[in-house]
């Protein structure tokens, strides 16, 4: 058989395979080891279940109402969730001739929706750029508590998120997309892992793999199945974990085969991008024009 003919049936066939069967080419994560005297195996075998462990409602109702009446750009928006609980959540309206879509933007763990690093930035940056946004605040624990105990809530994220997609679809946004930083992010991956990426245009991950000293990534991203574009983007100088798990990411990004994905550092920054040298601004600007791609 002609050699050229067989690499174009064999490049045909993989391809197809990574559509039709994509957990087949999804590199596997090891078993996770004890920490301490908790095996963390058991919060993969309960991963994405309601094992009665809940978010602290107390702490973050005292949250939301500490920060409520400091919100000065934008407007405060409770969400209704299926239960009948409001959720707090700043919207921002891009005021230009040319909206160009809207974000939602989940904080990073145990902070709030109107976060004076990354997330305040982001929200009001991203509206320059022709944006609308929707800055949401997500379940919450103890303030000593680790990615460990953080596991077991991620399904309490699920409700939030949907209901900030049903947000904009209400006013007639549908070019949705979903920004995710730090333990955000593992809340929005543990979404996409349950329910699919359908109702989003795009997914924007900024320091994916943030955990805690010796605590390891309980669940892979489901990157693999996604058929959104992604940006995975994260800093120089970001946590250990954040960046070892970079090439991981990079491959399940590649067997997803969206060509509008990307990986992308930001450089001379770390992960609250907190630094006054400019790193925030650097990373709305990447993050604006990889939406302009879209």
């Amino acid at each position: 058989m002609n050699k050229v003919l067989l690499s174009l049936m064999i490049l045909t066939y993989t391809h197809i395979s990574h559509a039709v069967f994509p957990s087949l080419f999804m590199p596997e994560l090891p078993n996770l080891p004890m920490f301490g005297d908790f095996n963390p195996n058991k919060l993969r075998a309960e991963f994405n279940k309601f094992v009665g462990i809940e978010s602290d409602f107390t702490r973050e109702n005292r949250m939301v109402g500490q920060i409520a009446d400091a919100v000065m750009e934008g407007d405060v928006e409770y969400l209704e969730l299926k239960n009948g609980k409001e959720i707090f959540s700043i919207f921002m309206e891009n005021e230009t001739y040319n909206t160009k879509g809207g974000v939602i933007i989940l904080h990073n763990r145990g902070q709030h929706a109107n976060w004076s690093n990354t997330i305040k930035p982001l929200r009001i940056g991203l509206v320059k750029k022709g944006w609308h946004t929707l800055s949401v605040q997500m379940p919450i624990l103890n303030k000593n508590a680790k990615y460990y105990d953080y596991v077991p809530i991620f399904p309490y994220s699920h409700d939030r998120i949907d209901a900030a997609i049903d947000f904009y679809k209400e006013k007639g946004v549908n070019n949705i997309v979903l920004i995710a930083h730090g333990c955000g992010a593992h809340m929005a991956m543990s979404y996409i892992d349950k329910y699919g990426d359908s109702k989003i245009k795009g997914y924007i991950g900024i320091g994916m793999g943030a955990t805690d000293y010796k605590q390891k990534i309980v669940n892979g991203f489901p990157l693999y199945k996604m058929s959104a574009p992604i940006l995975d983007i994260y800093a120089d100088n970001d946590f250990n974990g954040v960046i070892k798990l970079a090439p991981y990411r990079d491959k399940l990004i590649k067997i997803a085969g969206n060509k509008k994905s990307v990986q992308m550092v930001v450089e001379n920054a770390q992960h609250y991008y907190n630094k006054n040298n400019g790193s925030v601004e650097r990373l709305i600007a990447n993050i604006s024009n990889w939406l302009d791609t879209l």
